[in-house]
C-alpha cells in the first residue's frame, strides 16, 4: 500500500484534461435541419440541430400589411424528432444485485426482463454506482455521479460541489434534451434527485422532474416508501389515491397510470415519439408485494435450502445461460455471515418468509413492467421502441441487518431485532403493518457470483447490474451476449445515437458540461459481438470505497466495515488508512484472485489513475462517514430557526422542512378553541406507523403519543375531558442528552396544569419516517397508533396558534 499526499498537486492537469473535452465538444458538427409540410402550415415540422436549447424563435415567414386582407399569415413550424426516431422505454429496477433476476441466473421468475433479452441483448459487464441517488442521477444525466452534485444521496448531501445533492443548470438531463427536440417526456416511480430540502409544495421545483425535462411526473419522493399508502405526487402535487380503495398497492397503480399515459399520448398525437422514464419502488425495502404474488413463490419454495444453497444454485445457472464465463470463480463465503445449516428452525422459518417476500415484490415488479411493454406493443409500437431495462441500481440491499427486520426505519436507527420477536410480524409480513427488510445473507446471494453488496463501490457485488437491451426495428441479434464493460453513464449517449439528436452545447443559455458516458449501439450489430470496450476507464466511490477500472484491470479497496453495520464502526484514515485489492478482469471476472502482493507497480499506477479521475469529476474531498452526514445541516426553510408557528390545519410538510425534535428539549403548545359536544382529532404530528408522534385530543382528552420505532409506544394523557371554549395545550419535553436516542422527562399540561409526567428511556436517533409529514389539525398517511384513531383524524375544532419550540 502507498500513501498519497494530501496537497493533490495532480490537479491542474486533470482540469486542462477536462478543457480539453469542452473544446472538443465545441467542435461538434452542426446537424442539418429536416422541414417537412408547407412552411407556415399549421402541419408543417422541423427538427432542430440540438446544439442550443431551446432553439431561438423562428422567423415569421408570412407577409403584414395594414389589413389582414392584405396580410399572409404563417406558423412556425412544429419541432419534431428526426425522422425514424424511436420511442424510448428506460426501466430501472432498485436494489436489486446481478443475481437476482431469473433472466441472468436468479431463481426468481422476471419474464418481462426475459422477453426484452429474448428481442435484444444481455450485457454482462454493465455497472451502477452502488446506491440509488448516485446512479440514477448519472443515468439521467450521462455523466458521473459526483460530476452532477449526487457523491452520496440526497439524505447525506453534504456543501461540495460533488455532493451537495443539486445536478444543475449545467447538466440538463435527458428528459430536457429529449423534450426540447420533440419528444413527449414523463417519469413514473421514484425520485431521488431533488435535495431532500426541496421536497415541500413551496419548492423550488427546478429540480423536480418537471423542472429537469419531464412533461409529466407521477411518482413517489425520496429513497422508498410504503407501497400501501405512498408519499405520492402528480407532478409537484401530493395525491392519496389509495384513500377508499382496499387492497391498492403503487405498483399496480403505477403501471395502471403509465400505460394510460402513454395511450393518451398515442391518441392525441400517434406520430409523436416518447421517452418514458420507468422507475418502480421495487425492490427497495419496504418489501410489499400483494398477497396473491407472496402467496404465488411461496408455493414455489425456491428458499427452503437456505442461502448458500441458493447462491449455489445460481452460479451454476449462472454458467449455464453464459451470462458469466466458464472459468468464473465463485467468490468465498463471508465469515461474519452464519451458514445456513447453522441456524435453528425458527431462525430458518423467519428468514425464508424474508426471502419469499422480497422475491414475489421481485415477481410482482416485473409482472407489472411487464405490462407496461404490452401496451406498447398492443399500440403497435414495439418495433421501433428502444428498450432499456435495467434490474436493480445497485447491488441488493445489506441495509436490512445480518437478521432481517419487520421494520427498515427500526434498522437505519442502528437497532437489531430478534428473530423470535420478528416472528410476531410472519403472518403480515410484507402489508402494511411491516416496513419489510431481510437478513444480508439473501442479499449476498443475491449478489452471486461477486462479494459485497449495494453501498460498496469498489466491488461488483455492490456495482454488477443486470440490463437488457431491445429495439427490434434496429438490434437483430436477438438473444445475444454482450461483455463489454458499460456504466450507466453510457445510457444517455446510447439513446441519442438511436435518435440521432445531438447533446447540447447550451441549455437555456447556460453552458453544459461535456457528456461523460459513452454509446453502447456499436454493440447492437452481431459482428461487433466481441469488439473491445470503448468504456476504456471508469471510476467507481461510495464513502469512501473507491475502485478504478482500466483496460481490463480494476484495483479496489479493501471495505472498511460492512455495509450492514449502517456507519457504527470506527472508519479508517478515508486517504492513507485503506488497503487495496488489484483483479485482471480477463481472466477473474468476479474478483476473486488478488494480484496486489503480485503486481505492486500495476497497483501504483491504478491507484494514481483513481486520483487523477477523482480531482477531474468532483470526487474531492473523499468522505468515509455515514451516521454524521445523515445529521448534517443542509439549507432548508428551517436552518438556523428554533420557534415554528402554525394555525388552521395544514398537512404534507416533509419532515427536512418541519422542527426536528430528534435528540434535543422541546415544547409544543397548541392554543384551541373545543366546539360544543367536539373534542376529537390531531393537533400535531410527524411520522407515523413505524415511528414519530401526535398531540391529540381522544374524546375529548389531551393525549402526546411517542412511537419509538413501533418497538415501544410512549403515552401522556389526561384524565379529564376538556370543556368547550379556548385551551392551551403543551407537551414539554427535557432530554437526558446530548447524545443520540437519549431519554427524558416528557410533562404534559392543560391550562397551565400538569396533568401527565413520565420520563422514558429512549428516543429515535438517528431520522424519522421519510415517507410521512408533518401535519398539523390532521393526519395525512399513517396513525401513529393505530387502536386510538384512524387517518385523517381531522380535529374539529379550531386551532388558534401551535408553536413548537427547540431548545
Amino acid at each position: 500500500m502507498i500513501a498519497f499526499k494530501r496537497n493533490f498537486s495532480f490537479i491542474g492537469p486533470a482540469l486542462l484534461s477536462a478543457a480539453c473535452v469542452i473544446l472538443a465538444l465545441a467542435a461538434t458538427p452542426v446537424v442539418a435541419q429536416e422541414t417537412t409540410g408547407e412552411p407556415g402550415s399549421p402541419s408543417a415540422t422541423t427538427t432542430i440541430d440540438g446544439r442550443y436549447i431551446p432553439p431561438p424563435p423562428q422567423p415569421f415567414g408570412g407577409s403584414i400589411g395594414l389589413d389582414a386582407k392584405d396580410s399572409t399569415p404563417a406558423w412556425p413550424a412544429r419541432v419534431v424528432p428526426p425522422k425514424g426516431a424511436p420511442n424510448i422505454l428506460l426501466i430501472m429496477t432498485d436494489d436489486a444485485g446481478y443475481g437476482v433476476s431469473g433472466t441472468f441466473g436468479g431463481v426468481i421468475p422476471t419474464p418481462a426482463l426475459d422477453r426484452i433479452a429474448s428481442m435484444g441483448l444481455r450485457y454482462t459487464q454493465f455497472h451502477s454506482t452502488a446506491l440509488c441517488s448516485p446512479t440514477r442521477a448519472a443515468l439521467i444525466t450521462g455523466r458521473n455521479h459526483h460530476s452532477v452534485g449526487f457523491g452520496v444521496i440526497s439524505e447525506q448531501a453534504t456543501g461540495y460541489p460533488g455532493y451537495d445533492s443539486v445536478i444543475g443548470v449545467d447538466n440538463a438531463t435527458i428528459g430536457e434534451i429529449l423534450k426540447e427536440n420533440g419528444y413527449a417526456t414523463s417519469w413514473f416511480g421514484k425520485n431521488h434527485n431533488t435535495p431532500a430540502y426541496q421536497y415541500s409544495v413551496a419548492g423550488p421545483f427546478d429540480q423536480w422532474p418537471t423542472g429537469m425535462g419531464f412533461d409529466y411526473f407521477y411518482g413517489f419522493m425520496g429513497g422508498d416508501t410504503s407501497q400501501w399508502q405512498p408519499f405520492l405526487f402528480q407532478n409537484t402535487t401530493p395525491i392519496f389515491p389509495w384513500i377508499g380503495k382496499p387492497g391498492y398497492n403503487l405498483t399496480t397503480d403505477m403501471a395502471d397510470e403509465a400505460i394510460d399515459h402513454i395511450k393518451k399520448l398515442n391518441a392525441a398525437a400517434p406520430d409523436q415519439p416518447f421517452f418514458v422514464y420507468y422507475v418502480p419502488g421495487g425492490t427497495h425495502a419496504p418489501h410489499q408485494p400483494t398477497p396473491e404474488w407472496i402467496k404465488k413463490i411461496g408455493d414455489m419454495h425456491l428458499f427452503d435450502k437456505g442461502w448458500n444453497a441458493l447462491r449455489d444454485q445460481i452460479f451454476a445457472n449462472q454458467k449455464q445461460l453464459g451470462v458469466i464465463p466458464a472459468n468464473t470463480q465463485l467468490t468465498p463465503w463471508p465469515d461474519d455471515l452464519p451458514k445456513w445449516d447453522t441456524l435453528d428452525a425458527d431462525s430458518k422459518k423467519l428468514f425464508t418468509r424474508q426471502a419469499d417476500v422480497f422475491a414475489a415484490y421481485v415477481a410482482y415488479t416485473d409482472h407489472e413492467i411487464g405490462r407496461v411493454i404490452q401496451a406498447v406493443d398492443d399500440l403497435g409500437k414495439l418495433d421501433n421502441t428502444l428498450i432499456i431495462y435495467i434490474e436493480g441500481d445497485n447491488g441488493t440491499s445489506a441495509e436490512g441487518s445480518a437478521l432481517g427486520t419487520p421494520s427498515e426505519v427500526i434498522t437505519i436507527q442502528g437497532i437489531n431485532i430478534p428473530v423470535a420477536d420478528q416472528l410476531k410480524f410472519y403472518d403480515v409480513w410484507g402489508s402494511d403493518k411491516t416496513y419489510p427488510h431481510m437478513s444480508v445473507a439473501w442479499s449476498w446471494a443475491f449478489d452471486t457470483p461477486f462479494k459485497w453488496t449495494k453501498q460498496i463501490a469498489s466491488h461488483f457485488g455492490g456495482t454488477r447490474q443486470g440490463m437488457a437491451m431491445a429495439w427490434p426495428d434496429r438490434i437483430k441479434d436477438a438473444g445475444g451476449i454482450r461483455t463489454q464493460f458499460h456504466h450507466v453513464i453510457d445510457v444517455v449517449p446510447t439513446i441519442l445515437e438511436a435518435t440521432g439528436i445531438t447533446a447540447p452545447r447550451m441549455v437555456n443559455g447556460i453552458a453544459q458540461k461535456p457528456i461523460e458516458g459513452v454509446s453502447m449501439a456499436y454493440t447492437w450489430d452481431k459482428a461487433n459481438a466481441n469488439t473491445p470496450s470503448t468504456r476504456t476507464t471508469q471510476y467507481f466511490e461510495m464513502f469512501g470505497n473507491r475502485a478504478i477500472y482500466h483496460d481490463g484491470w480494476i484495483a479496489s479497496t479493501t471495505p472498511p466495515q460492512p455495509p450492514w453495520l449502517m456507519g457504527k464502526a470506527a472508519m479508517p484514515d478515508v486517504v492513507n488508512g485503506y488497503n487495496w485489492e488489484l483483479y485482471n478482469l480477463n481472466e477473474d471476472y468476479s474478483q476473486a484472485n488478488d494480484l496486489a502482493a503480485k503486481m505492486p507497480d500495476k497497483l501504483k499506477e491504478m491507484q494514481e489513475l483513481f486520483l487523477v479521475e477523482a480531482a477531474q469529476h468532483q470526487v474531492l474531498p473523499l468522505d468515509n462517514s455515514i451516521l454524521e452526514r445523515i445529521l448534517a445541516p443542509r439549507p432548508s426553510a428551517t436552518a438556523g430557526r428554533s420557534i415554528f408557528t402554525y394555525a388552521g390545519k395544514l398537512s404534507g410538510i416533509p419532515t427536512s422542512d418541519a422542527p426536528s425534535i430528534l435528540n434535543k428539549s422541546y415544547t409544543i403548545t397548541a392554543d384551541v378553541e373545543i366546539p360544543q359536544g367536539g373534542g376529537d382529532g390531531m393537533l400535531v404530528t410527524t411520522g407515523g406507523r413505524f415511528g414519530g408522534y401526535g398531540l391529540y385530543l381522544l374524546k375529548g382528552k389531551p393525549v402526546f403519543l411517542y412511537n419509538f420505532v413501533d418497538m415501544a409506544r410512549f403515552r401522556w394523557e389526561g384524565q379529564d375531558a376538556l370543556a368547550p371554549g379556548k385551551h392551551t395545550i403543551v407537551f414539554d419535553f427535557k432530554s437526558d442528552g446530548p447524545g443520540f436516542g437519549k431519554g427524558g422527562r416528557g410533562v404534559l399540561s392543560v391550562d397551565g396544569k400538569q396533568v401527565a409526567d413520565q420520563n422514558i428511556p429512549h428516543t429515535i436517533p438517528i431520522i424519522m419516517p421519510w415517507d410521512e409529514t408533518f401535519d398539523v389539525g390532521v393526519d395525512t398517511r399513517t396513525p401513529v397508533d393505530d387502536d386510538d384513531y384512524q387517518i385523517p383524524f381531522a380535529f374539529d375544532g379550531t386551532i388558534d396558534k401551535l408553536t413548537v419550540q427547540l431548545n
